[in-house]
C-alpha cells in the first residue's frame, strides 16, 4: 500500500493536479500566464506546457489550444487538467514542432527552460531539466524563433518570456533575423532562481547587457515577456 497523496494547485478560478515528474508552477509560470494575450477563437501552440496551466487557462477564454510536451506525464497532467477544469486542450508528445508539422496557428507561445547550464553541468533530474536551457539559455528558444514562421498566419505572433540577463536586445535581434517586429509586453521584478546561484559566474560571463551586478549576490532578477509580431 502506498501513501503518495496528490498535489494540488489552485489558481484563478481552476484547479491543477501536479504530477511527479512536473514542476509545479514557480513565479516565472505566473507572469507568462498572467500577461499572456489570448484572444477569444485564435489557434494558440504553446511548446513545453508542462501541466498545462497557460493551455487550460487560455482555452477557459475560448481560445483554441494545442499543446505539446516532451514529457509524457506531462502530456496526460495536461489532458487530466483540461478535463478537471471542463476544457478542450489538443495535448500532444513531442519536440519544439514536431507534433504539428503543417499546422498554422494565430499565437505560439512558450516559457521553456533557459536557465545558462555551464559546459559539464548538465543534469537530467527532473528540477534541473526543467531549467536547463544550454550554455547561453537559447538553446530551445533558438529553436522555437527559427521554425514559428513556418506555423503561423498572417500577423500571428510569437509569445515568449526571458530572464532579463538572457538580454532584450539579443532576443530583439534574434527575432528581427526572421522577419517579426519586436516588442517587450510586460517585465516582472522576481526573486533570483535558486539554481542560479550555482551557475552565477558563468550568467554574468553571459550578461552583456548589463542587468546583474557585477559583483555581490543578487537577490532578484527581471523577467520579460517579448512578443515576436508578422506583418
Amino acid at each position: 500500500m502506498t501513501d503518495d497523496g496528490v498535489l494540488l494547485f489552485a489558481w484563478r478560478g481552476c484547479l491543477f493536479r501536479v504530477a511527479d515528474r512536473v514542476q509545479p508552477p514557480k513565479a516565472g509560470s505566473l507572469f507568462f500566464c498572467r500577461h499572456l494575450p489570448v484572444r477569444e477563437g485564435e489557434r494558440m501552440l504553446e511548446i513545453g506546457a508542462g501541466l498545462g496551466l497557460a493551455a487550460v487557462l487560455a482555452a477557459k477564454t475560448g481560445v483554441r489550444v494545442v499543446a505539446t510536451d516532451v514529457v509524457e506525464e506531462a502530456v496526460e497532467t495536461v489532458r487530466v487538467n483540461a478535463l478537471l477544469n471542463g476544457v478542450t486542450v489538443d495535448a500532444r508528445l513531442g519536440d519544439c514542432y514536431a507534433p504539428v508539422a503543417g499546422e498554422r496557428f494565430d499565437l505560439i507561445c512558450t516559457n521553456p527552460p533557459q536557465m545558462p547550464t555551464p559546459p559539464g553541468r548538465e543534469r537530467d533530474d527532473p528540477p534541473a531539466a526543467a531549467d536547463n536551457g544550454g550554455v547561453d539559455g537559447w538553446e530551445i528558444l533558438d529553436r522555437v524563433i527559427e521554425g514559428a514562421r513556418d506555423h503561423l498566419g498572417p500577423r500571428g505572433r510569437l509569445v515568449f518570456a526571458i530572464f532579463a540577463f538572457l538580454g532584450r536586445k539579443t532576443a530583439f535581434r534574434k527575432l528581427e533575423r526572421h522577419g517579426f517586429a519586436p516588442s517587450v509586453l510586460a517585465s516582472e521584478v522576481q526573486s533570483f532562481p535558486r539554481i542560479g546561484y550555482e551557475r552565477l559566474d558563468h550568467i554574468r560571463g553571459l550578461d552583456g547587457e548589463g542587468t546583474l551586478s557585477p559583483v555581490g549576490v543578487p537577490a532578484t532578477v527581471e523577467r520579460l515577456l517579448v512578443q515576436g509580431s508578422l506583418a
